[in-house]
């Protein structure tokens, strides 16, 4: 049993509980279309202007850190979660003395620096790549020494979606490396020749209760994901307890509620974890159209104190394709069955994500009337005619 307090009760006006969120971006955009249907209301603080949750709840504009921001976005709710883990630690602590803040305010402490996170996993007896703390040229070499190359310089802090990292191949590459990011905290990670990527996420509620979605495959390409496969091909029984059995031991640890994501190399039948990601993750996407509950529904259920929904996948399988740069037709997109088109709002430009694609399984039947589930070979099929409808650009 967790040791997280009871729901908030209803508030007297009858209005469902106000949930605050910290940051305005697409991930409180979707968790706000998804509590709606549920009765919640949302306020959300958020440093820029026209962000993607405008039309969904009130939007205070102050930086994250900002005590009167806090302040106001906190007045008068049941709880407040966050969408992205470079919350400042100190305001999550500042908001958790005057309502509920999940997850805690911990887990921002340990997903934060790359050092502590791996850190954590090795005491939890969770299996990582070989690191070393980095604080200077010479740590370097002695770390270098010790994991051999390749290896991978990073960031302790804010690096994301390839940021502030610089791979070192050969000795030769370390100068050149340490000019790129010294000055900053690092950690030297060795490279590890995993067999392929995968994420897993759980959900924990108020009560203890522990459900997790399916293993899921991803791809990136220069650091950003680009597609996200469920289920992932291959993963027996063993394969997915031992990954459940993994995100428990954090989830435990940390006294969790929410939404957690840890991302995984896999390496034969050994699963490596390589970072966490504590809120609602983009390798989750997909749960949107191919789950019975999606993953924005369910932290909103478990931070709030309503039961869990289940997490099992709606027919025989989904895929999510990441959208950078520009959209793409709407309506070429709508004339291709089991597609599902996520737009965030977000002004486009070279790079960025501004929406996002799941194909899903047609699960039995069609517009027409019943018909044949979907096979793996026919989803796939369908993903990729996706794929070249986007490297069309039409």
């Amino acid at each position: 049993m967790t040791g997280a307090p009871p729901p908030a009760p209803l508030p007297s006006d009858g209005l469902g509980p106000l949930v605050a969120i910290v940051g305005g971006g697409q991930l409180g955009r979707m968790m706000a279309l998804a509590g709606r249907p549920l009765g919640l209301r949302f306020r959300f603080l958020e440093p820029k202007e026209n962000p993607p949750v405008t039309e969904l709840g009130t939007v205070i504009q102050a930086p994250y850190d900002d005590p009167e921001g806090l302040d106001a976005l906190v007045d008068g709710a049941a709880v407040v979660t966050y969408e992205f883990e470079n919350v400042p630690v100190e305001a999550a602590r500042r908001l958790a003395r005057s309502a509920p803040v999940f997850p805690p305010p911990a887990a921002l402490a340990m997903a934060q620096d790359r050092l502590v996170e791996k850190e954590s996993f090795r005491e939890l007896g969770i299996d990582t790549a070989p690191f070393r703390p980095v604080s200077s040229r010479g740590e370097l070499q002695e770390a270098l020494e010790a994991l051999g190359t390749p290896a991978v310089l990073k960031t302790r802090r804010f690096g994301y979606d390839g940021k502030g990292q610089a791979v070192i191949r050969e000795m030769g590459d370390a100068d050149g490396a340490w000019d790129e990011l010294g000055g900053r905290s690092l950690i030297l990670e060795g490279f590890v020749e995993f067999d392929r990527e995968l994420s897993i996420l759980a959900v924990r509620g108020r009560d203890g209760e522990v459900r997790d979605y399916p293993l899921v495959e991803n791809q990136h390409s220069e650091g950003i994901l680009v597609r996200s496969t469920v289920p992932a091909s291959g993963v027996d029984e063993e394969l997915q307890w031992g990954a459940r059995e993994l995100v428990e031991r954090v989830l435990t640890k940390l006294d969790y509620v929410g939404v957690l994501a840890v991302e995984l190399f896999q390496v034969g039948h050994r699963l490596l974890a390589n970072e966490m990601a504590p809120r609602v993750h983009n390798s989750g996407h997909w749960t949107q159209d191919g789950a019975w509950t999606s993953q924005f529904e369910n932290h909103l259920r478990a931070v709030v104190g309503l039961p869990l929904g289940p997490t099992g996948i709606r027919g025989r399988g989904a895929a999510m394709l990441n959208l950078l740069g520009s959209p793409p037709d709407r309506g070429t997109l709508a004339a291709l069955p089991g597609v599902c088109l996520h737009l965030y709002d977000k002004t486009p430009r070279p790079g960025r994500k501004i929406g996002h694609i799941n194909v899903v399984s047609a699960g039995g039947a069609g517009p027409d009337g019943p018909g044949e589930e979907d096979s793996p070979e026919s989803l796939e099929a369908r993903i990729q005619e996706v794929i070249r409808v986007l490297d069309a650009g039409v």
